[in-house]
């Protein structure tokens, strides 16, 4: 007989330590900053962790949460564990997690040398060896043996708290640069005494915690580790002594997460949680080189990229690991799983990798397409509006559907009316670029998803004010999007100048000298594509070249121009594209220096402009319309995806 669970391994349970894991899914540890100031439970924390056990994950891990509150903080809104006062509150984390048999963990970290300063107000930062973090401390003072019991101390403290709170497990953070990878790490760890130089002396305090946390909780507690596989940084931990310390390690741990790269370094913070500019799955390397070791006797868990239980079956009967931690795909739709079980995996909301859930000034957690995580305790279940209305939607692309589907799932009539012969607006010129495979992925569900969903979709449908009026509808959202900004600059109708859009979309193409007007996130996303075709590219925009892309979040714009220096490309920032000419595209600086740029080809990247003609008209005519998307505010998918959910709520 034929079981219906396609994904055997990925459903079967796990013995780590002393209990029994449901599957083989940990929702790996994310930085929320939903804890109130003081780090408290807060019910918006409460309630994220309650719809992390929903998704029917395995292991729940809470992220980063310091174990130390005078200098090891890491993050803004972490999670205090430092005192018996909050075993109270804990409680309510465990017994959330236990109703739906998952079991909870808590990544515990000391930030060492890369704790901001603001986390530490008169404090020195305290690390193995004294050295800066690029762009970030440099008050930091090398630590003593007695900071080291002191730390020693403060671990045990808190992995019997959490014991007694009722959790299950503790993952020790010895990866990304974090005090005990900074220990471990030759290029961090400088020092001359028996904690420094040699791999056994690197290894020393390390082990010392982990070994204290084990003889304080015995066997009641199950101990996890997060370690690089490898930092990536020259002269940093590579997989060969990382397997070294996992045998070393695991007398003491009961399983290991492995994932790679450092998190305060600016250049390699990007691997630690990989945007849509790496491949699919990119740690398991490190992984299966660790399950390889027949010196490794315990568990073996990777994290990084993996975003379909597809995947994740696949790593587990390849044997390249035993469990998979996935974060931002449970995140983005929390029945990944269960649609997974149930054979609809078609239905799962796939995740872009874009980092809209974790940009630099972090206050709440929030994802680019799911407009309810980290919304769980105030939202609830969106349940039915009072009164059932006429709803028109116009406009079929991210915020139509979204405010389309919303309207529906709240109990109205909903009409969305599309011009062209298809949903999903500008996600079908801006996901061709060949390394925007996260979004296709997207705008296929999003286009099924809205077209079974329950409104009536009229497809070829241009919308004007005299059809609007014959439906009468109660209330109108208009997501018209936004048209091509092309600026009056002499020489623009020129043959060779082509919109960014009908180049990445290779509608038309380009020779092999471009320059691309316009440093914005359109702009260097299609001078990325055009040199990895092997052009020789420039971009050029009036911004200083340090605000280039400015508006991407930190990690994937950080890979974005590394790619771009790798491949060559240029970039002239503070400068003024005054003219096209037959020589090719005419800047001028700040300081009134012209100069020419040759070039075969021109891509204008000048940005959009909202379309809201026909918003302008209907809101004299109709008391209620609704302005959503780029034709209320020119911005990115999370933006409009945020604004028409909220509005959608409000009908």
């Amino acid at each position: 007989m034929t079981s219906f669970n396609k994904y055997t391994h990925v459903f079967e349970p796990i013995r780590i330590g002393n209990m029994t894991v449901k599957n083989r899914i940990q929702f790996s540890p994310m930085v929320s900053s939903l804890s109130t100031p003081s780090g408290g439970v807060s019910s918006e924390l409460l309630g994220y962790v309650k719809s992390q056990a929903r998704t029917g994950v395995g292991v729940i891990t809470i992220g980063s949460t310091p174990i130390d509150h005078i200098n090891g903080v890491d993050f803004f809104g972490a999670l205090d564990v430092t005192s018996d006062d909050n075993i109270t509150d804990l409680r309510r984390l465990s017994e959330a997690v236990h109703r739906y048999g998952a079991k909870l963990s808590v990544e515990l970290v000391h930030a060492g040398r890369s704790a901001p300063k603001e986390f530490r107000p008169g404090q020195m930062a305290i690390a193995p060896s004294p050295i800066p973090v690029e762009g970030g401390a440099t008050d930091i003072r090398e630590m003593n043996e007695d900071d080291m019991q002191t730390i020693i101390g403060e671990y045990c403290d808190v992995a019997e708290r959490l014991m007694k709170a009722n959790f299950d497990m503790v993952m020790v953070h010895a990866a990304h640069g974090n005090l005990i990878a900074q220990f471990l790490s030759p290029k961090f760890n400088q020092r001359s005494d028996i904690y420094g130089g040699s791999f056994e002396n690197r290894c020393r305090f390390p082990l010392q915690v982990l070994k204290a946390i084990r003889e304080r909780v015995g066997r009641k507690l199950c101990i996890d580790m997060r370690i690089s596989g490898d930092e990536l940084i020259p002269g940093g931990m590579q997989i060969d002594e990382t397997i070294a310390f996992i045998k070393l390690a695991q007398q003491y741990i009961d399983t290991v997460h492995v994932s790679q790269g450092l998190i305060v370094e600016p250049r390699y913070m990007p691997y630690t949680m990989p945007p849509f500019y790496l491949p699919h799955c990119h740690n398991v390397k490190w992984a299966a080189a660790v399950k390889a070791d027949p010196g490794v006797k315990i568990p073996v868990t990777v994290v990084g990229s993996i975003t379909t239980i597809e995947e994740a079956e696949e790593i587990i009967a390849s044997g390249k690991a035993d469990m998979v931690a996935m974060a931002r795909q449970l995140m983005c739709d929390p029945k990944t799983l269960y649609n997974a079980w149930h054979g609809c995996e078609e239905d799962t909301r796939p995740c872009l990798r874009c980092h809209e859930c974790a940009p630099a000034d972090i206050v709440h957690l929030r994802c680019a397409t799911n407009p309810i995580l980290g919304r769980e305790a105030e939202l609830g279940e969106i349940g039915p509006a009072r009164k059932s209305k006429k709803v028109l939607v116009i406009g079929g692309g991210v915020a139509g559907c979204m405010a389309a589907k919303t309207l529906v799932e709240r109990g109205h009539d909903v009409t969305l009316m599309e011009s062209s012969d298809k949903l999903g607006g500008r996600l079908h010129e801006i996901s061709c670029l060949s390394f925007k495979f996260d979004m296709r992925r997207h705008l296929k569900w999003l286009m099924s998803s809205t077209m079974k969903c329950g409104a009536k979709i009229l497809l070829n449908t241009p919308a004007t004010v005299e059809n609007v009026l014959s439906l009468n509808p109660d209330v109108v959202f208009v997501a018209t999007g936004a048209d091509r900004f092309m600026p009056p600059i002499p020489g623009i109708d020129r043959e060779n100048i082509h919109h960014v859009l009908d180049v990445d979309t290779g509608r038309v193409q380009v020779g092999d000298t471009v320059v691309v007007c316009g440093g914005g996130l359109s702009g260097m996303e299609s001078a990325l594509e055009l040199s990895n075709e092997g052009k020789k590219v420039t971009v050029v925009d009036m911004i200083p070249v340090e605000e280039f892309a400015k508006d991407h979040s930190p990690a994937p714009r950080g890979i974005l121009l590394q790619l771009l220096e790798k491949n060559g490309v240029k970039l002239i920032g503070s400068s003024r594209v005054t003219a096209f000419t037959d020589e090719g595209v005419v800047i001028e600086s700040q300081a009134g220096e012209k100069t020419t740029l040759p070039c075969t080809d021109v891509v204008a990247a000048f940005g959009m402009k909202k379309n809201d003609k026909l918003l302008n008209q209907l809101r004299q005519l109709i008391p209620d319309v609704i302005a959503v998307g780029d034709c209320n505010e020119v911005k990115n998918i999370k933006n409009a995806n945020q604004i028409a959910f909220n509005m959608a709520l409000d009908v």
